[in-house]
């Protein structure tokens, strides 16, 4: 197993995460700070700066861990302190909540529509031909770093085109984490904000139990099976999209 390690990739996808997950936790305060709340904003987490967000287990010792196992560890943050009670009026109190809990995932299908653009201008300006382009968009997000130099590129480009792909391969997988309405990740505020008012006691009764059910789903490898379905479909729709531009 250890010797399949790729120290370039781990190091590459290790800064990807920490910008995504960094962007993710801002989001969150910025949106929380719009709709009046300012607790996150007084404790310094509207920022980029991933120091201000690390969390040792979620945001080092599991990442590292799935990148060195291949285990589908995603990684988390610290979560933002929102109080509900000091969200805008404009909206509901759930409402607001639901908001600031969609900002993260959203931020992240954001910026992998950014940085998919950008690998597909990166593709472009690598040049390798029309027959070799989609397949060095695929593997600029899942191959070795290491790999990427069959195509023939400059260090520094080939550094560029996987941080872009490892980009957009970690924001698509870290939207739809989150989006699981499971405690206490952000589906689960989301998805409070939509439920009748009859039906939030017993959702209320069983959040607290699904952050363990995460953590087993994790550890059994189901939770590939749950996410696994939708990250390809939204890949074959990415694929199609590379298709299209590239005029593969």
């Amino acid at each position: 197993m250890f010797d399949s390690i790729s120290i370039p990739t781990i190091l590459v996808s290790y800064v990807a995460l920490l910008f995504s997950l960094s962007v993710h936790e801002a989001s969150h305060a910025s949106a929380a700070y719009w709709l009046e709340d300012d607790t996150a904003a007084r404790l310094g987490r509207m920022t980029l700066n991933p120091l201000a967000h690390m969390d040792p287990l979620g945001t080092f010792l599991f990442p590292l861990l799935g990148m060195v196992t291949g285990f589908p560890f995603i990684g988390w943050a610290k979560p933002v302190p929102v109080d509900p009670r000091n969200l805008s009026r404009r909206f509901t109190q759930r409402t607001g909540y639901a908001m600031v809990a969609a900002a993260g995932p959203a931020s992240n299908l954001v910026l992998a529509g950014l940085f998919m653009a950008v690998l597909l201008v990166l593709v472009k300006l690598a040049a390798p031909g029309p027959a070799l382009e989609l397949r060095l968009f695929i593997y600029s997000m899942f191959a070795k770093v290491e790999n990427l130099q069959v195509f023939q590129q400059g260090s520094g480009m080939t550094l560029a085109l996987a941080l872009a792909g490892r980009l957009v391969l970690i924001n698509i997988g870290l939207a739809l984490f989150n989006l699981l309405p499971m405690g206490p990740l952000d589906g689960a505020g989301i998805l409070r904000g939509m439920l009748p008012w009859r039906w939030l006691p017993r959702f209320d009764r069983i959040q607290p139990w699904m952050g363990g059910l995460l953590i087993v789903l994790a550890l059994t490898g189901v939770l590939r099976y749950v996410i696994g379905p939708v990250f390809e479909l939204v890949f074959t729709g990415i694929e199609m999209v590379a298709r299209l531009v590239l005029g593969a």
